[in-house]
């Protein structure tokens, strides 16, 4: 995928490795050579990765919403590296708050704003200094979401259509120091993402007025419906270490690329915000929902 550009020391943070994307780029990077911090929120999840790398994966607690949280874990990184920077920056930290954008609570858009978009943005202002010294790049984990909003995950595609605009902008500013910014767009990934979302729309579907219901109700089963069929996510569902193998691309390729579509999918949904206009876009968006189970809310 491209030429392969040399480091010093290919120290690396990666926000939100917990779980899903996170824990398995976290544990690629480790297998391709990187000097790994992985960012996690609780100390049982950084035991329970170093069990499964190399001793160059080095947790550290981290929590994107919480300004101390970041300070810290940059003077952890800061202490390990010494005057050596950072080769690279993978803000991957991210929820998904679903649900109809007319009764979802200001403080669940507020919440979903503040993990996907201010925790970014507070992150690489953070850890800019390092990446400065390290000729470093930075990758945000997007998704065709950004580009292509979605029914019923409002929020989401709203949090991920910012990180598009702040990709981009954050990529003119750096210029003169040559910092590449580069963004990932993958669609469905197949990771415990989607067991969460079940959960969480359960509870924000419970927490909805009557004359929701009364509204959506048939919008309201088929999403639940969905979520509650993993036979149908998995079919369409693209493989984790796909999108590690695109981080490590856009990590140490001589000419990175701006966007990683990942997945036939969100590669289909590119090519439909390219080429098609927005009502047609609309009917198709609305047909694969049908096609998974969704049926039309009014």
């Amino acid at each position: 995928m491209g030429g392969k550009r040399k480091f010093v020391k290919k120290a690396v943070v990666i926000t939100g490795a917990s779980t899903g994307i996170g824990e398995v780029c976290a544990l690629y990077l480790d297998k391709m050579g990187f000097d790994v911090f992985a960012g996690v929120r609780k100390e049982a999840d950084g035991d329970a990765l170093v069990q499964k790398a190399s001793d160059r994966l080095c947790p550290i607690l981290i929590d994107v919403t919480e300004v101390d949280s970041i300070v810290s874990a940059l003077g952890t990184v800061t202490d390990k590296l010494g005057e050596t920077g950072l080769a690279g920056l993978v803000n991957n930290a991210g929820i998904v708050v679903g649900g109809l954008i007319e009764f979802l609570p200001i403080s669940e858009i507020k919440r979903q704003l503040e993990v996907n978009v201010i925790g970014h943005i507070a992150v690489t202002q953070a850890f800019l200094p390092l990446l400065r010294k390290g000729h470093g790049r930075i990758v945000n984990m997007g998704s065709i979401t950004g580009r292509l909003p979605q029914p019923y995950l409002g929020a989401y595609s709203a949090s991920k259509a910012a990180l598009e605009a702040i990709t981009d902008s954050l990529r003119l500013e750096l210029r003169p120091w040559r910092i590449p910014v580069s963004i990932i767009e993958p669609s469905a990934i197949k990771t415990p993402m989607w067991d969460k979302a079940r959960v969480a729309a359960h509870e924000t579907i419970n927490g909805f007025p009557e004359v929701a219901r009364e509204l959506y109700g048939p919008a309201i089963t088929g999403v639940l419906g969905v979520l509650d069929d993993p036979d149908k996510i998995a079919r369409v569902a693209t493989p984790t270490e796909v999108v590690a193998r695109c981080v490590v691309h856009a990590l140490t390729a001589r000419r990175p690329k701006i966007r990683y579509v990942v997945g036939w999918d969100a590669k289909l949904g590119a090519l439909v915000t390219k080429f098609v206009p927005a009502r047609m876009r609309d009917w198709i968006t609305m047909l694969i929902w049908r096609r998974l189970g969704l049926r039309d809310g009014a």
